[in-house]
C-alpha cells in the first residue's frame, strides 16, 4: 500500500516558483558599417570599371580619337562618388534627414522645374552648370524616399487611413510626374512611382489602397502612352512588339543587343572580344553594358552579375531590419528597391522582355549623376548599418 503524506509533510516541502521568461529590451549599438554590403558594391563597381572600359574603347577611339577618353571620366565619377560614400557613411548621421525631408524635396523639384523652363516647356532631363551637366530626376528618385520615409515614420500608426497613408503620398508624387511627363522621362517615371508605391506598402497601406493606387498608375501610364501628344511612347511599344520592323532605324540598338546577347552564347567570346561594341551597338558603356557583358562572359557572367544584385538587395533589407527607428529602416528599403528596379528594368530593356527606355545599370553603367548619387545612398546605407537594434536581456 502506497503510504499517504499527511498535510503537514506537504506544506513542510519547499514550492517551486514558475520562472518568468526574461523581459527582452532593445538597444541601440554603435559599430562599423555592413563590410559585406560594402563588399559588394566595391566588387560591382570594380567589375563595372572593368566593363566599361572594354565597351567603351572602340567608341571612345572613333569620336574621340582616343582609347581611354570614357573610361577616364568614368573613373574620375566613381572616385568622386566613392569620396561622397565614404562621408555619408560617417557624416550628418542618418536622423538629419528626416528634419530636411520638405528642404531636400523642394530642393529636387525647383531643379527639375528649372530643366522644364529652360528647356522651353520641350523634351529634356539635362541641367547645365559651368560646363557640367547634371540630371535632376536622379536627385528626386532620393527626394521622394527621404519624404515617404518621413511620412512612414510620422504617421507609421495610422498608415491603415486613406488621409495618412495614401493622400500626402500622392500630394508630394503629381508634381514629380507631372514634371517627368514634360521631359518625356518615362523610365524615371516608372522608377519613382514603383519606389512610392512599394514604401507606402511596406509602411502600412492597407492592400485594398495599394491595389486600386497600382490599378489606376497602370491605367493611366497606358493611357499616356496611347495618348496622341505621345508618339515617341507609341513608338517605342511597337518596336518592342516587332523589334525588325525598322532594322536600320529605331530598332537598331534593340536588334544589335539581342544580337549580342545571342553571339555570347554560356561562355561568352572572353573579356575584350565583343563585336557589337565596334559601332554595332550604340553607346555600349551606358544603358546597353548588359549586352557586351554577356557577349563577352556569356550567360555565365551574365548569371554571376545577377546573384550579386540579388545578394546585394538581400543584405540591404537585412540592415533595414536591424535599423534603429522607423525612418531609418524605410530610408533602407527605399534606396534598396530603388537599386532593384532599375537593375531589373534595365536588364529587361538590354533583353527586350520591355519596351526600350533610358535606364542605367545601377553601379555598371558609365558614370554620372546616376553613379554619384547611388554611391551617395550606400554612403547612407553604410551610415544606417553602423546603428543596429539588438537583444540585450
Amino acid at each position: 500500500m502506497q503510504r499517504r503524506h499527511s498535510s503537514e509533510e506537504v506544506l513542510e516541502r519547499p514550492i517551486m516558483k514558475e520562472r518568468t521568461p526574461p523581459k527582452i529590451r532593445m538597444r541601440r549599438k554603435k559599430g562599423s558599417v555592413d563590410l559585406v554590403f560594402l563588399l559588394i558594391i566595391l566588387v560591382l563597381l570594380a567589375f563595372g570599371v572593368v566593363m566599361v572600359f572594354s565597351a567603351s574603347y572602340a567608341s571612345s577611339y572613333a569620336k574621340h580619337g582616343d582609347s581611354l577618353y570614357t573610361i577616364r571620366k568614368h573613373l574620375i565619377y566613381v572616385v568622386a562618388g566613392i569620396a561622397i560614400m565614404i562621408f555619408l557613411a560617417k557624416f550628418p548621421p542618418y536622423f538629419s534627414y528626416e528634419r530636411l525631408a520638405l528642404f531636400i524635396y523642394i530642393v529636387a523639384l525647383g531643379l527639375m522645374a528649372i530643366v522644364v523652363i529652360s528647356n522651353g516647356f520641350k523634351a529634356g532631363r539635362w541641367l547645365y552648370i559651368g560646363g557640367m551637366s547634371i540630371q535632376p530626376s536622379e536627385v528626386m528618385k532620393f527626394a521622394m524616399i527621404v519624404v515617404c520615409s518621413a511620412l512612414v515614420s510620422k504617421n507609421h500608426d495610422q498608415m491603415h487611413k486613406m488621409k495618412y497613408g495614401v493622400v500626402p503620398f500622392a500630394l508630394a508624387l503629381i508634381p514629380v510626374i507631372a514634371l517627368m511627363m514634360i521631359q518625356h522621362h518615362l523610365s524615371g517615371t516608372i522608377i519613382i512611382c514603383g519606389i512610392v508605391l512599394v514604401m507606402m506598402f511596406v509602411g502600412g497601406t492597407r492592400l485594398y489602397w495599394f491595389i486600386i493606387l497600382v490599378v489606376l498608375g497602370g491605367a493611366g501610364l497606358a493611357g499616356i502612352v496611347l495618348w496622341k501628344g505621345v508618339e515617341y511612347m507609341q513608338d517605342r511599344v511597337r518596336i518592342w512588339l516587332d523589334p525588325f520592323s525598322d532594322l536600320l532605324g529605331r530598332s537598331w540598338q534593340t536588334v544589335q543587343s539581342m544580337v549580342a546577347i545571342g553571339s555570347g552564347g554560356v561562355m561568352g567570346l572572353g573579356l575584350g572580344n565583343s563585336r557589337q561594341k565596334y559601332l554595332y551597338l550604340p553607346e555600349p558603356q551606358n544603358d546597353f553594358i548588359f549586352a557586351i557583358v554577356c557577349e563577352e562572359l556569356g550567360m555565365i557572367g551574365a548569371i554571376l552579375i545577377i546573384l550579386l544584385f540579388i545578394f546585394l538587395i538581400y543584405r540591404g533589407f537585412a540592415i533595414a531590419n536591424k535599423a534603429p527607428n522607423k525612418f531609418a529602416a524605410m530610408m533602407v528599403i527605399g534606396i534598396t528597391v530603388q537599386i532593384a528596379i532599375q537593375a531589373m528594368l534595365n536588364i529587361a530593356v538590354v533583353t527586350n522582355s520591355i519596351p526600350n527606355t533610358g535606364i542605367s545599370l545601377p553601379f555598371f553603367s558609365y558614370g554620372g549623376t546616376a553613379l554619384t548619387m547611388q554611391l551617395a545612398e550606400v554612403g547612407i546605407i553604410l551610415n544606417i548599418s553602423r546603428y543596429s537594434l539588438e537583444e540585450k536581456t
